[in-house]
Formats: C-alpha cells, sequence, structure tokens
C-alpha cells in the first residue's frame, strides 16, 4: 500500500534513503496518520504539520544517542511511527494502548514525557547539563511551538540558557505564519552564511587581524554596530540573539533537504541555537489545512469527507457555560472572560464574537490570567477566567496569592474536571479540589447536571464576598437519567435528591448522576440509600452531616477527584471533630495517576462506575 513506509524498519534507515525516498516517506506517513485517525481519533493536524520536520531530525541525528524532547507531545506521532510503533496505532488513546504523547516507558526513544505545553527547553537544558557533567557526548534537541513559547517557563528557561551557553538545540516550530518566499529566501541564505565553517574562519581571521592593528578595535567596534543595525532590520529573531542564542531562520519546515542542511549546521555550533521553521497545521489533508482548530485533537472521522463521527448532539457543560456567559454580559457589562488559548474548547468562541472588547485570550499563559482576572476584580469587574482543571494547576500560586488572600471576586470556571479519557494522566482533572480545598477564602461548587452550571454560574457571578470556583466535567450528562437543576442556590447548602434509610450517598458533581444509578441497582438488593448532591465542597452543609451522624447512617462519600484532600476526607474530619460514631466510607481515584482510555474503563478500573459503587456499599455495610 505505501511506497517507502511498509518496508520501513528502523531510524537507521532514513540516512540511507534518497532524496526521493524521503519524499515518499512523508506521503506515506501523511496518508497513515490520515486514515489512522479517522479510526481511533486523536491529534491529527499538528501532527500532518511535522511530517517533514520529524524525517528531517531522523536524518540528521543519530536517534540511538540523541534525546528529542517535544513539547506538549500531542505532535509525537510521526516520532512513533519512525520508533517502531507503526503496527499499534490501531490502540492509540485507547485502554491499555498506545499513548497520544510520549512515554517513557513505552520506548527508549521518548526520553522526557510531555503533556502541558512550555517545558521542553528545561527539560532539554537540564538534559544537556547532566550530559556535561558526566562528560558525556550526544545532541539536545527540545521542540517547541509558538503558541507554547507565550508560556513564561519557556523564556525563564531562554534566559537562563542563553546566559549560560549551553549547548543544546531549540527548534521553533512556528505553524501560525504563512512562508513568505522573499523574506524566508533571505533569511535561509543569511542562516546558512552564518554557520558555514569557511565563513566563521574568515570572520575570526578577519577580527583577530583587525584587532591587532592600532585602530583595529575601533573598526572592530563600529562594523558590530553597523552589522548588529543591518540585522535588527532584516532578522527576525533578534530578540534571542540578544539573550544569547543563535537564531537561523526563518526556514521552510516542510522541506526536508533545507532543514537537514540547517540541522547538520546548527550540530557544530558550540552553543545555543535556535532554528524558526515555519510549517502548516494539518498539511496534506484538505479540511485540516482549512480547519485546523477543528482538526487539532478529533474524533473518528470520515477519511473522504472529513465528517466527525458519533458527535453528540446533546448538550455539553462548555456549551451551557457559553451561552450562560453571553446572557450575563448582555445584562451586565462588568461580566469580562479570560481564557488561555481554548476559546473553542472552554465554550467562548460565540462570547469573543460577540464581546471583543471584554474578551481575553492570554494565550498559554495560565499564571497570567489568574492574575489579570485578579487585576480586573480590584476594579470593580467581574471576570470569569475559563480554564481546564490541569491547566489550572499551573496557576496555583496565583489562585492563592494574587486572588484568595486579597479576597477577590474572580469566578474560575473550571472546564474538564473529573477524568477527561483518551489525553490520559497529563490532562485528568483529578487533583482540583484537593489543591483549592485548602485554600482560605475560596468556595467550591459543583452541578450535578448541565442545566445546574448556569445556575451556579449566575450565583457565582452576583457572589461578591470571595473567589468561586465551579469545577464541572468534559461532555454532558449520562443518557438515560432523569435529573432536574436546583432553581435556586443557598451557600453552604446542599440538596436532598431523594430520601432513603439506613445508608447516605454524598455525591458530588457528575457523581450525582452515578449514584441515581447506584440506588436503583441497590434497590434491587433490599437497599434504600439516602441521595445528597454536595453542590457545595466548600464550605460544606454541616447541619446535614450532624443530621446523617445523628440518625446513625452509613454514610459513603463519592467524588472524581482523587480521594486525599478531597471531599470525602474534608466530610470526615468535620464527623471526627464532632466525635461522630457512623461508619464513613470515601470513594474517589485512588493515590495513582489514571492513565488513558474512554472513560467508561477508567471509571470502572476505580470502581468509580454505577456498579462498582454499589459493590463497594455492600462491602462497606457488612
Amino acid at each position: 500500500m505505501y511506497k517507502v513506509l511498509d518496508r520501513y524498519k528502523s531510524p537507521s534507515d532514513i540516512k540511507l534513503m534518497s532524496s526521493k525516498e524521503l519524499q515518499d516517506l512523508s506521503e506515506d506517513i501523511r496518508e497513515f496518520l490520515i486514515h489512522s485517525i479517522s479510526k481511533t481519533g486523536g491529534h491529527l493536524a499538528s501532527n500532518l504539520g511535522v511530517v517533514e520536520l520529524t524525517i528531517s531530525l531522523y536524518k540528521v541525528f543519530n536517534m540511538e544517542e540523541d534525546k528529542v524532547i517535544w513539547d506538549v507531545g500531542h505532535q509525537s506521532y510521526v516520532h512513533k511511527i519512525l520508533t517502531g510503533r507503526k503496527d499499534q496505532f490501531n490502540s492509540l488513546r485507547k485502554f491499555n494502548g498506545l499513548s497520544g504523547f510520549p512515554k517513557r516507558c513505552e520506548s527508549k526513544y521518548d526520553c522526557f514525557e510531555t503533556g502541558h505545553s512550555s517545558t521542553s527547553i528545561s527539560a532539554g537544558l537540564g538534559i544537556a547539563r547532566a550530559r556535561d557533567i558526566k562528560k558525556e557526548d550526544f545532541n539536545v534537541i527540545s521542540i517547541i511551538g509558538d503558541g507554547a513559547l507565550t508560556g513564561g517557563m519557556a523564556l525563564e528557561a531562554l534566559n537562563d540558557l542563553g546566559f549560560n551557553k549551553t549547548k543544546m538545540i531549540i527548534i521553533l516550530n512556528d505553524n501560525q505564519m504563512s512562508i513568505s518566499q522573499n523574506v524566508g529566501g533571505l533569511s535561509s541564505y543569511l542562516s546558512k552564511l552564518r554557520v558555514d565553517p569557511g565563513y566563521r574562519k574568515i570572520k575570526n581571521d578577519f577580527n583577530n587581524t583587525l584587532e591587532k592593528v592600532i585602530f583595529g578595535k575601533n573598526i572592530v567596534s563600529s562594523l558590530n554596530k553597523i552589522k548588529d543595525g543591518i540585522k535588527q532590520m532584516i532578522m527576525p529573531g533578534m530578540i534571542f540573539e540578544e539573550m544569547g542564542i543563535k537564531y537561523l531562520g526563518p526556514i521552510d519546515g516542510h522541506n526536508i533537504k533545507e532543514v537537514s542542511e540547517v540541522l547538520s549546521a546548527a550540530k557544530d555550533i558550540d552553543g545555543p541555537v535556535i532554528i524558526h521553521t515555519l510549517t502548516q497545521k494539518g498539511k496534506g489533508y484538505e479540511v485540516a489545512e482549512d480547519n485546523p482548530n477543528k482538526y487539532h485533537g478529533v474524533g473518528p472521522f470520515n477519511y473522504e469527507s472529513g465528517e466527525i463521527l458519533g458527535k453528540s448532539s446533546g448538550k455539553t457543560y462548555s456549551s451551557a457555560f457559553g451561552e450562560e456567559m453571553i446572557s450575563l454580559a448582555e445584562k451586565d457589562d462588568r461580566v469580562v472572560a479570560i481564557t488561555a488559548a481554548m476559546p473553542d474548547g472552554t465554550g467562548l468562541k460565540n462570547f469573543s464574537k460577540i464581546y471583543k472588547n471584554r474578551f481575553f485570550d492570554v494565550g498559554i499563559a495560565e499564571q497570567h490570567g489568574a492574575t489579570l482576572a485578579a487585576g480586573l476584580a480590584s476594579e470593580g469587574m467581574k471576570p470569569v477566567f475559563a480554564v481546564y482543571s490541569t491547566f489550572l494547576q499551573r496557576a496555583y500560586d496565583q489562585v492563592i496569592h494574587d486572588v484568595c488572600i486579597q479576597n477577590l471576586p474572580v469566578v474560575f470556571a473550571i472546564d474538564r474536571a473529573g477524568i477527561v479519557g483518551e489525553d490520559g494522566e497529563t490532562h485528568q482533572g483529578i487533583f482540583d479540589i484537593s489543591y483549592l480545598n485548602l485554600v482560605p477564602n475560596i468556595t467550591i461548587i459543583a452541578p450535578k447536571c448541565v442545566e445546574e452550571l448556569k445556575v451556579m454560574l449566575r450565583w457565582a457571578i452576583d457572589y461578591n464576598k470571595g473567589p468561586v470556583a465551579i469545577r464541572y466535567p468534559r461532555g454532558g450528562d449520562l443518557k438515560d437519567i432523569d435529573i432536574c437543576s436546583m432553581k435556586t442556590i443557598c451557600k453552604g447548602k446542599w440538596e436532598i435528591i431523594d430520601e432513603g434509610e439506613k445508608v447516605a450517598i454524598i455525591a458530588t458533581g457528575k457523581m450525582v448522576q452515578h449514584a441515581i444509578k447506584v440506588k436503583e441497582i441497590l434497590k434491587n438488593k433490599g437497599l434504600n440509600p439516602k441521595i445528597i448532591n454536595a453542590s457545595f465542597i466548600k464550605p460544606l452543609d454541616y447541619s446535614i452531616i450532624e443530621e446523617l451522624v445523628g440518625e446513625n447512617y452509613n454514610i459513603i462519600t463519592v467524588e472524581d477527584n482523587v480521594i486525599t484532600g478531597g471531599l470525602g476526607e474534608s466530610i470526615l474530619s468535620y464527623v471526627n471533630e464532632i466525635n461522630g460514631k457512623v461508619n464513613i466510607k470515601n470513594l474517589g481515584f485512588n493515590d495513582n495517576f489514571v492513565p488513558h482510555g474512554d472513560l467508561d474503563n477508567l471509571y470502572s478500573m476505580s470502581n468509580l462506575h454505577p456498579e462498582g459503587i454499589a459493590e463497594e456499599i455492600l462491602k462497606t455495610i457488612g
């Protein structure tokens, strides 16, 4: 089926291929990616954009020794194909299958695990310095995208790298700029000239000779000033040069010959180098080229038409959030929305069009987003920071220092709370209750259904006594479940969903829906549990807890968060405080990172599916 890919065996094969074979290999890989991801889903557009770049890396470097770190890591599919994992792509992102990100346990060629952005330069710098301390000899290459470069951590690493002059290569994969033939051609020529050994020798000899002449130093200084002035006008990478990092580019990231030549030259430079490559997301698949955001992370789709298959027609939490934000902004011109490069994912795309002057996409900069919200709140605005649970972790200090200490009325709309499925450990939102629970002044709430999110968002916007975090899951509600939204909210008050005897299930967020199904299972076994919606995670409803203790209920807590530091432990702590003598069982995720896979498998693995919860309850009450 494939011209070259079918006979490809190992990374060393690429070094022996002709230019024609390399081009055929790139076409084969694109075809394979489109066919494979159309069946499994995954990150398509970003991987189609780095095919030639990845092949060039394998042509120039020795992958048995050299280290490549992929920032974020979702664009590492080509790397995985070239390192012997092609035949595993039918299991991509499935439970116990191939990860969608680099995994050290998966291959010796995955030297560092990534999942969040802006980390590759720091990691690469650490690896390079370990190499130098141990007096080893290998190349370190960190690949980072133009979006990830907005992260403060990447700039911190560049500052360190440029100052200390550690030898490593950074590839800036810029897929936002179109390739300008004039600028690109001139810059490519200048880059080749600057790294050419003959040019460097002439330049050094010329400077050394002049410095021996009486007026030579002044001439060299003047020439350098002229050179720097010209570079400022024509070289777009002067910011890197000023930081002490040699800049090469921009070059066409889809031209294997050009990329390979510049990579080969960069290897011989004794110090830090950044190579600016221009690529196109979705390259080679028209529907992905036209709409790269849609095909960034995509479910299974029709290969011929690009139509996404099995897309849920039900309302999602993100879409409900976006709708309510527009409604709230219409009524109150103090309402503003903030996102960190996720307007589509968080449901704010339409808001951004309608209220352009009240929408702030800060890029991949969650720390800045949190403190920006604090600044807005300090001036009487009503900021809502929509952010995935796993990414809010990156702004933890700002949440504490800039928001909570000042008790500012910032609303954190925490999307993708709980497990998210196929993206795995780096993206599961199972820590937010724990890491927010211990911070003074913040209120934490969770809707039990999609419509309830709207009610909670309205309440949070009107609440002016401090910050509020609303956590809600990916996707929508469970099918075949009858559940109604609360109409009003009172701080610290829970909702009795259904009365019962002997056993009380206290669940929060989407786990309330699981609890309702658990009741149906247990009724068939002669048990009739009481179902309680812990809509407020902080503060707790102390009066309900006291009632349950007084009536000697067995208490089962259920949350889609790690048990340590979560809702259940807060309830257990309060029961101990009032010297309660009741049986309590906390259910949630154990002290492990949750791997990638579909939600059903992941819930089942942790006994948080309805059948598993019912089984745990029966064990608990004997």
